[in-house]
């Protein structure tokens, strides 16, 4: 990028940074963050009553670890999007918007992987490996348990080693999901992995298509029946 360009661009950030700067009063600013913050405690709660914690004490640390999970993340998200409006505010040229668009990005993703590390680890200091797995579902709406029960009642021939492959790429896709910022972008990533085990399966030699169709057709007899 060349000097004038350069200099374009500071001017510009500082002129964003200011105006969001003053966009909000501090006492607004600490009052959605108290807000936010009674929301995602309220979503730990729900999720810390799955776990059969007896300890009122290690309840409410979970608790608020969770919470404060959400909030480290929408941190970094927050700060994420700011840089990219400044970004933008900054520059017409699409070339540079884009190049600076993937080092906020990229920064922000080694961000979120540490905070995603220290979440486990401050996990692991009070819960079991099922406990651990059933927070991160509730971080996930659960859609990895229903996802593989769809998968395994669509096609009940799939053998073991099929299960087990499945049940692997829905983990893993599970460990990106409940780091995500959004619903939307939550039920993105087990988007993806079921894209991918679709043409795992197809490649095993199923047709994805007439599976769903005989398993769509198997729900509707047993509606039909009662069941």
């Amino acid at each position: 990028m060349g000097t004038t360009k350069r200099v374009m661009l500071f001017f510009a950030t500082a002129i964003f940074s200011l105006q969001l700067a003053v966009a909000q009063t501090p006492a607004q600013a600490k009052s959605e963050a108290d807000k936010y913050r009674e929301v995602v405690t309220g979503r730990a709660d729900k999720i810390v009553k799955t776990l059969d914690i007896k300890d009122s004490a290690g309840y409410y640390a979970v608790r608020d670890r969770i919470a404060r999970h959400y909030i480290d993340l929408n941190g970094v998200y927050s700060k994420r999007d700011t840089a990219l409006k400044i970004a933008k505010a900054g520059t017409t040229e699409k070339a540079l918007f884009e190049a600076e668009k993937t080092r906020i990005e990229t920064e922000a993703s080694t961000e979120v992987a540490k905070i995603h590390q220290g979440f486990i680890s401050d996990l692991q200091k009070n819960l079991n490996e099922e406990q651990i797995g059933k927070v991160k579902d509730g971080l996930t709406y659960n859609v990895l348990n229903v996802t593989y029960k769809a998968y395994c009642d669509m096609i009940p021939s799939l053998t073991e080693p099929q299960k087990k492959q499945i049940y692997a790429w829905l983990l893993e896709a599970r460990e990106y999901a409940m780091d995500a910022e959004s619903s939307d972008k939550k039920h993105w990533w087990f988007g993806k992995y079921k894209g991918r085990i679709n043409n795992y399966l197809s490649a095993q030699g199923y047709d994805i298509q007439a599976e769903r169709a005989a398993w769509e057709k198997r729900i509707a007899e047993s509606k039909a029946k009662g069941n």
